[in-house]
């Protein structure tokens, strides 16, 4: 029985739009369903409605932009989400990265809403990773009102990884014995089955580049070395599979993407939602990022036996360690990125061993069963306060 006498415990969900819960959430959403709370999702309702509602999730509709910082459009879907949390009263909330933890933290008070509240802080997007003069001058604001929405009493943090918990403890927004660290949305390492083409003896090796087209996931500096790569002689096929988004303000431009394709450098084969499948193709798996929560590219690489190649930052080295199961290297480096690439296609015992480590660690550390597992824990701990 959840603190508030009710026989079923309400969770609410809010996230800005449904394919990141679908990527990242929904199997612990499920889980919390099938643990037995009445599990609510409010978000932008997108492509994915269909799958959300067949999980046996409900499904509340919320027009929110992640781009937009209009403050008339931020105050009438502030006013919306008060209205469900008034409504709805729920036992938890689970608020899902930045513009959900600042507009619900909110809500939570102009609803009087009582239930326990956990903020998760899935990298730091945007305004924290790029170094544009909108994104600084932007920065300062954002702290300020994390100050007072992050960490409010009785409220849990969630990290996805140690770099941003100790940041955010450092400055002072977090409380640290508020903190947990709950590594990634998980993988389940079923639906991946590891190659052989890790070896690199096939004849026309694949390094792949999973992510969205934005400049911060490194895709210029992947380009940048396979350019290099290529013109040395090394002979490899360079994939990039995600598409563009739109409402993140690092999207690479169509013109930018019509250059490369007209190069010829790297394919760029789109949206998969096959990854499994693309996986059993490659031979090195490669995000060279600014920063990130953990990256779940990397964690389905790992879970395909791949090698990975990324950048020594916050959340990618969380996954990836050093010469274990990949190579870390300087972030905006894309000759360190190169040579990196090199070393494995040249040494393909290397990188199987490698490859071998990262299914390992997968197991143990990042699977979706420990996540969900770690998620309900704490939902348990709130309730019971």
């Amino acid at each position: 029985m959840s603190f508030t006498g009710r026989l079923q415990s309400k969770l609410i969900f809010l996230v800005t739009v449904d394919w990141f819960f679908c990527s990242h959430f929904l199997e612990r959403a499920v889980a919390a369903r099938e643990a037995g709370y009445e599990v609510l999702i409010i978000t932008n309702v997108d492509r994915h409605g269909d799958v959300i509602r067949n999980a046996g999730l409900r499904l509340v509709h919320l027009a929110i932009s992640r781009r937009s910082l209009n403050p008339f459009g931020a105050l009438l879907t502030l006013l919306r989400i008060v209205k469900i949390y008034r409504k709805e009263q729920p036992d938890l909330i689970h608020h899902v990265a930045l513009k959900p933890i600042l507009l619900g933290g909110l809500a939570v008070r102009a609803a009087g809403c009582h239930g326990r509240m956990i903020n998760a802080m899935v990298g730091g997007g945007y305004a924290f990773t790029s170094h544009h003069l909108f994104a600084r001058m932007l920065r300062p604001f954002l702290i300020i009102g994390l100050r007072f929405l992050l960490n409010p009493r009785g409220s849990r943090v969630i990290f996805e990884n140690g770099d941003d918990l100790n940041t955010f403890a450092d400055a002072g927004l977090v409380r640290r014995e508020d903190s947990a660290l709950i590594r990634g949305a998980g993988v389940d390492p079923v639906r991946f089955h590891p190659n052989s083409n890790s070896s690199g003896m096939h004849r026309h090796p694949i390094v792949v580049l999973v992510a969205r087209l934005l400049w911060d996931k490194g895709v210029g500096e992947f380009v940048d070395a396979a350019r290099t790569l290529r013109h040395s002689g090394v002979n490899a096929r360079f994939v990039i599979v995600g598409e563009p988004d739109a409402e993140n303000r690092g999207c690479i431009d169509s013109v930018t993407l019509q250059t490369w394709r007209a190069e010829g450098i790297v394919e760029l084969w789109g949206f998969r939602n096959d990854i499994p499948q693309v996986l059993t193709e490659v031979t090195i798996a490669c995000l060279p990022s600014y920063r990130e929560g953990l990256p779940k590219s990397l964690l389905e690489a790992m879970a395909a036996g791949l090698p990975c190649v990324t950048t020594d930052v916050p959340g990618c080295r969380e996954a990836v360690r050093d010469n274990d199961n990949g190579l870390l290297v300087p972030a905006k480096n894309s000759s360190a990125l190169a040579d990196a690439i090199e070393y494995l296609l040249r040494n393909p015992a290397v990188a199987r061993k490698m490859g071998e480590r990262g299914r390992e660690r997968l197991e143990q550390e990042f699977s979706s069963r420990h996540i969900n597992e770690r998620t309900l824990a704490l939902y348990r701990e709130m309730l019971v306060k």
